[in-house]
């Protein structure tokens, strides 16, 4: 079972794992190992998810999810495959985090009528200041 938090929870008959050969150095141990793990997961079937939380994962890892609707994880940072799984199972845990939580909502402001004087008054400031760079004109009079 993996538990995100008291909310959150999906039982691990939910994803499936694929195994291959790790890239990067290992010597003659990379080469008939298979370390790296994948993990498939059918987020939009998943009976375990709350559908406030489906909708927001879905909307935020949308990139992450292939054709068949199925999320995919990889971890290959470790040397051994049991870590790799549980580095997979991290990094979901990590992402269902970001989005167990409902964003607040924006509340329009607007700015204060001092605000606005302010802005404008720095504005005439700078409009003075570049209006003085100019050419200096000699009144011969």
């Amino acid at each position: 079972m993996l538990v995100v938090n008291q909310r959150i929870s999906v039982p691990l008959k939910e994803f499936d794992f694929s195994y291959s050969r790790s890239s990067g150095p290992g010597g003659q141990h990379v080469n008939k190992v298979n370390t790296k793990v994948t993990l498939h997961w059918a987020v939009a079937r998943s009976a375990h998810l709350p559908a406030d939380v489906r909708e927001r994962f879905l909307a935020k890892y949308r990139r992450r999810i292939n054709n068949d609707g199925q999320l995919v994880v990889t971890s290959q940072r470790f040397r051994d495959q049991g870590r790799n799984v549980a580095d997979c199972l991290a990094k979901l845990r990590e992402m269902l985090l970001s989005v167990s939580t409902r964003p607040k909502a924006r509340k329009p402001t607007k700015p204060s009528r001092a605000a606005r004087e302010r802005r404008l008054q720095a504005k005439q400031r700078t409009s003075e200041k570049k209006r003085r760079r100019g050419p200096v004109r000699h009144d011969d009079g």
